[in-house]
């Protein structure tokens, strides 16, 4: 290898090292371990600022607001004794951990007591969606809590601070569980706290064993303790408690997986194999449990072999364990079902009406048209009696006139005779033409004029 590619290949490697290097901008070890050690004092003017985001974010709960809930996450202060603690682990500070998990505890305590109280006085009682979101955690919310964390530590642990506490806040929701927690202790109803405080459980967790990676990471110096073995057995806790708290999170999200798939499979199989000219699908319901899928329809009855082809359609979705169930022009069924049966009916009704209207329109539309034709051609008929009445009158030599109109090679055109005693000059034959013109409304006259012998 000659020295230019070992310049250029060390020349990479610096520029790959720079930037991507975390301990670059840190804070001193000494003013790390400061922040850290005033994260675990408590201090009334935090109680305060964290009772009032509690009731910030039970109120956006409430009434369902998520711009609320996120000003309240904002605002929270429970993030920073959480990056304490994984940096005390890391650290091996074991009286810094005891202090920082003190308070951390006296905050979840004051949390739940203040959404506790606040939704027992609400008038609200009815859980909303934004609360109901927070029952189910799953993996990819300890992925969260954990790239979270990670960013979390790297932005607290800067020399200039920047806005990624507050990001991290919003990302992985502290506030939001405890809240919904304490409306579920305030409402006795168990899937409310066990499902929320799980939810709070893996951020609180994930966070702080990403603030402890981190923390390593950036090789700050740990304490000796005389005291292994009591080291071990905390490390040795925090493993069982991270496996335990996992393993909850993983079985959940792999069955929402499985249940997202399967709905949308059947979703599809519906919407493309269901389309009828004059039949539609007013219900359908799976039962997960039977592997079958129900489906009622309201309108022209399906023959059995259309039926056959759709059961045979259910392997193309990956539904090939699932049977069919079809009810067809069920027009009794209970529940909120009933309103979808009747505004089918009432749909296909007002389709078949408005097709009659529409014939019935389109059989009037020609009935009037052939109307106006009759009136154009009424109004465009010429009365040649009285113009032959008045061309007798006007034209003083003419006698026995008749008029009308003849066609020929060029079009319609207007002919008068009469009989005069004396001929007509060209110009008298013109005026005639003329004014018959006129009258008549044709582009061309002729007159047929005769002199007694």
């Amino acid at each position: 290898m000659d020295s230019q590619t070992k310049k250029v290949k060390s020349g990479m490697k610096y520029f790959f090292r720079n930037l991507f290097d975390m301990r670059e901008d840190t804070m001193n070890h000494a003013e790390l371990r400061e922040m850290m050690e005033e994260n675990t004092v408590i201090h009334g003017s935090n109680m305060w600022i964290l009772m009032l985001a509690i009731l910030i974010a039970s109120i956006g709960l409430n009434v369902n607001s998520t711009a609320v809930i996120i000003g309240a996450m904002l605002i929270s202060p429970l993030m920073s004794g959480i990056l304490t603690m994984g940096y005390s682990l890391a650290v091996r500070d074991l009286a810094m951990l005891r202090k920082a998990l003190t308070r951390f505890a006296t905050q979840v305590v004051i949390s739940l007591i203040t959404s506790t109280l606040y939704f027992i006085i609400t008038p609200l009682d009815i859980p909303t969606s934004e609360m109901i979101a927070r029952t189910s955690p799953t993996i990819w919310d300890v992925l969260i809590a954990l790239f979270g964390g990670i960013a979390g530590t790297i932005g607290n642990t800067r020399q200039k601070k920047s806005n990624v506490i507050p990001g991290v806040a919003i990302a992985t929701a502290l506030m939001p569980p405890l809240c919904t927690a304490g409306y579920g202790i305030a409402t006795l109803q168990p899937r409310f706290i066990f499902g929320a405080f799980y939810l709070f459980a893996i951020n609180t967790l994930f966070i702080m064993l990403s603030a402890e990676f981190v923390t390593k990471v950036l090789k700050i110096p740990a304490y000796d303790i005389a005291n292994s073995k009591k080291q071990r057995k905390i490390k040795n806790g925090v493993a069982v408690i991270t496996i335990i708290t996992v393993i909850p999170s993983i079985l959940i999200g792999a069955a929402t997986v499985y249940s997202t798939v399967m709905e949308r499979n059947i979703t599809n199989y519906i919407n493309n194999e269901f389309v009828f000219a004059d039949t539609q699908v007013v219900q359908s319901s799976t039962d997960n449990v039977n592997k079958v899928i129900s489906v009622s329809l309201v309108g022209d009855t399906i023959p059995d072999d259309v039926i056959a082809r759709l059961e045979r359609e259910l392997v193309k979705y990956n539904l090939k364990d699932y049977s069919l169930r079809v009810t067809q022009n069920k027009t009794v069924i209970e529940g909120e079902n009933s309103d979808k049966i009747t505004i089918a009916i009432q749909e296909k009704t007002i389709r078949e009406l408005n097709e009659q209207l529409e014939s019935q329109k389109a059989l009037l539309d020609e009935q009037q048209k052939k109307l106006e034709a009759l009136e154009r051609d009424k109004e465009s008929r010429v009365d040649y009696i009285k113009i032959s009445e008045n061309a007798s009158v006007i034209f003083t030599k003419l006698q026995d006139c008749y008029c009308g109109t003849m066609s020929g090679n060029d079009g319609e055109y207007a002919v008068l005779t009469a009989s005069v005693d004396e001929p007509l000059s060209e110009s008298e034959e013109q005026i005639i033409k003329n004014w018959l013109v006129t009258e008549s409304g044709l582009e061309r006259a002729e007159l047929i004029i005769t002199t007694p012998q």
